[in-house]
């Protein structure tokens, strides 16, 4: 069971924490953690790439000369995809790009990400994050209280708006609700700053 130090806003360890075996030491699998990436990338997709086809594009409805004697190539619209000015051939039209991979997919490569971060030192906890009021200053101070000088998901149990508003400013710094951890969101960050009820959010959900 994996056990980590648990500091308060100003740095200072004020405990530990043993955490769950099945979530934070769970089997690392690259490849479906590569694949939940890839689905979540495509999932943002707009899809609203468009271009026009030759029945599409206004114009070119007289032919440009005759069929023959000429000495020319036979051409029947100057709307062609080989003119300057015409169509697009096999161009991008308007779709849709998302696609799902099974829950139990999805779950596996949080917990592989979330070992990921244990493993390599760059998960933290935190007693308790609570602000009076939205301060961007004082959110700075905590993260560079806990060393935190580089991109950092902070995971909180519930959505605390003066937390989320405090930290939206700083470069890097991305604030989230337990219930919308992702894969992209953990490997995408160098810090993950963990709240305890965090945790325990999170244990409860994927155990």
């Amino acid at each position: 069971m994996p056990k980590v130090a648990v500091y308060n806003t100003e740095g200072n360890q004020v405990g530990d924490m043993d955490l769950n075996d099945d979530i934070f030491a769970a089997e690392i699998n690259e490849a479906i953690m590569h694949d939940v990436v890839v689905m979540q990338l495509a999932n943002r997709r707009r899809g609203t790439a468009s271009t026009k086809s030759r029945g599409e594009v206004r114009g070119g409805g007289r032919k440009p000369w005759r069929q023959k004697g000429t000495g020319r190539a036979r051409v029947g619209t100057t709307r062609s995809p080989i003119w300057r000015g015409g169509a697009i051939t096999f161009g991008p039209k308007p779709r849709d790009y998302s696609y799902a991979v099974p829950k139990k997919l999805r779950r596996k490569a949080v917990k592989s990400a979330l070992t990921c971060k244990v493993n390599d030192g760059e998960l933290l906890i935190l007693e308790d994050l609570k602000l009076d009021e939205p301060k961007t200053k004082e959110m700075a101070r905590i993260l560079k209280n806990l060393d935190v000088n580089k991109k950092a998901l902070i995971v909180l149990a519930d959505k605390d708006e003066n937390v989320i508003k405090s930290s939206r400013n700083i470069p890097g710094v991305t604030p989230i609700a337990a219930n919308a951890l992702n894969v992209y969101d953990i490997l995408n960050h160098k810090n993950l700053v963990m709240t305890k009820d965090a945790v325990a959010r999170i244990e409860e959900v994927l155990a």
